[in-house]
C-alpha cells in the first residue's frame, strides 16, 4: 500500500490517532491563511502604500531640480516637511546596494516597488529602527530621505497571525475536551472486556454514543452468554460427579468385604474413578470462581514446595526473581500447580520450581527432567482429555489429560497463559504458567 509507511509514524491510541485528526486541518488551513495573507495581500497592499510614498518622491526630486540654484535645499525642505520626510542634502556615504532582512517579506515587496518607480533609486535601506532609508541620485548630488516604515507597510501585520493562533489553540483544546469525553466510554469497554478477559467482572453499563452503546451492549450480552456456558458446565460435572459418587461408595464399601488379593485390581479401577470424578470436578471449578486476593510470590511458591516434599514428590526450589503483591485467586493456582507437579512427578525424578516477577505478568515454572513432549504435540497436550500415547497412558497412571487443561484454563482465567518448552538443565519438560499482572 502506497501509505503503509505512514503506519510507523501515527500514534497508536485511538485518542491520539484522532487528535492527529482534529489539528492537523487546523495547522493547515492557519498555514495556508498565512501564506496567501502574507503573499498576497499583505504583499499588495504594501506596494499600494509605496507606490503612494514613489509619487510622493518624484514629486520631491522634481521640485529639488526646478529649485533655482542656491534654493534647492530649502524647496526640497518646503515640500519635505509636510510630507514628513527627513532629507540631508548632499547625503553622506551612500550603500553599494538595498538593505532588507531576509524574512522581512514586506520589506523586499518596499524595496522592489520602489526600484520599479524610482529611476533615479540609488539604494534603500529598511532594516534601521522601522524607518525606511532612500538614497536619490539628483543634479545636486545624492539626497538620503528617510520616513517612518508605517507610511509603507502595515505596521502589525503579526495580529492576523497572533489572532488565527490564539482562537485554533482555544477550538482545539475545546475540541479535545469534546473528543475526550466521546472517547471515555469507549476506554471503559476496552477496560471492562481486558478485565474480562482477565477473569474479572467489573461493572460496567453502556454509555455514550449509539454505536458505543450498541457495542457496549453487544459485549454485556456475550459475557452473560458466557458466564451462563460456564455455570451451567459446572453445575453438570458436579451433578454428574455428585450422583457418581454414592455408587462408588457402595463398591468401595462392598469391596472391602473381599478378600485383599482378589480386590485389589477392583480397587483400582474404583480408585482409578475417583481420580476421574475429581479431575472433572478441578476441571469445572477452574474458572467458575475468582476469590482474587494479594498475595506474595515468594511465600506463595515456598508454601507449593513444603506441600510437595511433605506428599513425598521430588521438589527443590529454583530462582525466584521479584518482590511484591499480585492479586491471584490463589486455591484456582495452587490446584493448577499441584497438576503440573503431579504431572512430572509420575515421568520425571527431579522437579524444580520457581517464579519471576515483572511489572507486567508473574510467572512460575515447573521443571523437570523426564521425557518431555514434542514440540507437534504439545498444543494436542493441552487440550482436555487429552493423553499422549505411550508416554502418558491411562492404563500406566497417566491420569484423565485434564491436568495441563486445567493450568492451562486457571492461566486465562488470569489474563495469561501456560507455555510448554524445553528444561535448559534438566533437560525434560518446562511449563510456564504466565499470569497478568
Amino acid at each position: 500500500m502506497f501509505f503503509g509507511w505512514l503506519k510507523h509514524y501515527m500514534p497508536r491510541s485511538l485518542y491520539g490517532r484522532a487528535a492527529l485528526i482534529l489539528v492537523l486541518p487546523v495547522l493547515t488551513l492557519q498555514l495556508a491563511i498565512s501564506v496567501v495573507f502574507i503573499q498576497r495581500h499583505f504583499a499588495d497592499v504594501t506596494e499600494q502604500m509605496t507606490r503612494s510614498v514613489v509619487l510622493e518622491l518624484r514629486h520631491l526630486t522634481e521640485t529639488l531640480e526646478g529649485a533655482p540654484p542656491g534654493r534647492a535645499l530649502p524647496a526640497a525642505q518646503s515640500v519635505a516637511e509636510p510630507l514628513n520626510f527627513d532629507i540631508v542634502l548632499p547625503a553622506g556615504e551612500t550603500p553599494m546596494q538595498d538593505q532588507f532582512r531576509s524574512l522581512d517579506l514586506s520589506g523586499r515587496a518596499v524595496v522592489a516597488t520602489l526600484r520599479n518607480g524610482l529611476p533615479d533609486l540609488l539604494a534603500a535601506d529598511v532594516t534601521v529602527n522601522r524607518r525606511v532609508y532612500v538614497w536619490l541620485d539628483t543634479s545636486r548630488g545624492p539626497m538620503e530621505v528617510s520616513f517612518s516604515r508605517r507610511r509603507v507597510s502595515a505596521s502589525n501585520p503579526h495580529q492576523l497571525l497572533v489572532v488565527m493562533v490564539v482562537l485554533g489553540a482555544l477550538m482545539t483544546l475545546i475540541s479535545a475536551i469534546f473528543l475526550r469525553n466521546q472517547l471515555r466510554p469507549i476506554n471503559r469497554l476496552a477496560n471492562a472486556a481486558t478485565d474480562y478477559g482477565r477473569g474479572r467482572l467489573t461493572r460496567y453499563s453502556p454509555s455514550g454514543a449509539t454505536e458505543v452503546r450498541a457495542a457496549g451492549n453487544a459485549f454485556l450480552d456475550m459475557r452473560g452468554r458466557i458466564e451462563r456456558q460456564i455455570q451451567q458446565r459446572t453445575m453438570m460435572l458436579s451433578g454428574v460427579s455428585h450422583d457418581l459418587r454414592t455408587p462408588l461408595t457402595r463398591l468401595k464399601l462392598g469391596l472391602s468385604l473381599l478378600d485383599d488379593e482378589e480386590a485389589k485390581p477392583l480397587k483400582r479401577d474404583v480408585q482409578e474413578m475417583q481420580d476421574m470424578l475429581d479431575g472433572y470436578l478441578d476441571f469445572a471449578r477452574g474458572v467458575a470462581a475468582d476469590g482474587r486476593k494479594p498475595v506474595d510470590p515468594r511465600s506463595f511458591v515456598e508454601a507449593i514446595y513444603a506441600d510437595a516434599t511433605r506428599a513425598g514428590r521430588p521438589v527443590t526450589l529454583g530462582t525466584m526473581e521479584g518482590e511484591g503483591q499480585v492479586p491471584l485467586n490463589a486455591l484456582a493456582i495452587r490446584r493448577a500447580l499441584g497438576n503440573l507437579i503431579t504431572n512430572a512427578d509420575r515421568f520425571a525424578t527431579r522437579i524444580r520450581l520457581s517464579y519471576a516477577l515483572t511489572d507486567r505478568a508473574l510467572r512460575l515454572t515447573v521443571e523437570d527432567d523426564g521425557p518431555g513432549i514434542p514440540e507437534a504435540e504439545r498444543e494436542e497436550a493441552l487440550k482436555p482429555f487429552s493423553r499422549l500415547d505411550p508416554a502418558r497412558n491411562q492404563n500406566e497412571g497417566g491420569g484423565v489429560g485434564l491436568g495441563l487443561a486445567i493450568a492451562a484454563d486457571v492461566a486465562r482465567s488470569h489474563g495469561g497463559m501456560l507455555r510448554l518448552g524445553d528444561s535448559e538443565d534438566l533437560g525434560g519438560l518446562r511449563v510456564d504458567l504466565v499470569v497478568a499482572v
